[in-house]
């Protein structure tokens, strides 16, 4: 009975894995089309904001490229059939951060995407009279944003290592996946910490970027796992 088990859930693992590696990917694909510069320069790269013509499009993408990797942790959450009352805790708690998460992103994208973009080309588009009261609303949002950005990434750094601790005390997954998972999770933390410390700033930046190296291996490892088990 306890095979069966198994075999009925590795479709799910599977599913998992390429969700998260489908979303992680195309959201780092979609990113480089966002507009670039140095980030906490306001004066200069709230005009580049101003005259980005994929502005919507890009945050509307980076959205649903989110939506798919969080369906790929939640599908972790029931690819993994634990005994354990600690794991299951740890699932329980993980999935619900998961859906926080997703539900800040929303707010984090609607700052951004949204409420900075407007603010922003009325700054642009502003009489000199209005140009610094524009501007002060304009960083204002961007204020707003790297607040719901600090908590966003709080949430999922929280989501990943309790999910690695589900991992690790699982069977069915290589333990050193786990590892490599709560080590994403530190890095969201990092994330979280320079964003409402610092705003983004170049170690937001590498904290983003080794989280993404981080959770393509891992995803990697869980699919290439999950197929070994056949």
């Amino acid at each position: 009975m306890e095979n069966n088990t198994k075999l009925d859930r590795r479709p799910t693992l599977r599913l998992s894995a390429w969700l998260l590696l489908v979303g992680q990917t195309l959201y780092v694909i979609i990113t480089l089309f966002h507009t670039g510069g140095d980030a906490n320069n306001h004066p200069v790269i709230f005009q580049s904001y101003a005259a980005s013509g994929a502005w919507t499009v890009v945050h509307i993408a980076q959205f649903g490229c989110t939506a798919v990797m969080l369906a790929g942790l939640l599908a972790l959450f029931f690819g993994l059939d634990v005994e354990d009352e600690i794991a299951k805790w740890a699932g329980r708690f993980a999935a619900a951060l998961t859906v926080v998460t997703f539900a800040l992103y929303g707010v984090v994208l609607a700052v951004d995407g949204v409420a900075l973009k407007q603010a922003v080309v009325a700054w642009v588009n502003a009489p000199e009279t209005e140009k610094a009261a524009r501007f002060a609303v304009a960083e204002a949002v961007r204020w707003l944003e790297w607040g719901t950005r600090s908590y966003e990434a709080f949430a999922l750094g929280l989501a990943m290592v309790l999910f690695a601790i589900m991992v690790a005390l699982s069977a069915k997954i290589p333990r050193p996946i786990a590892y490599l998972m709560a080590l994403s999770g530190l890095t969201y933390w990092v994330q979280g910490w320079t964003a409402g410390s610092e705003g983004f700033s170049p170690t937001h930046v590498i904290g983003i970027e080794a989280a993404e190296v981080f959770n393509v291996i891992w995803a990697g490892w869980l699919l290439a796992a999950s197929k070994k088990q056949d």
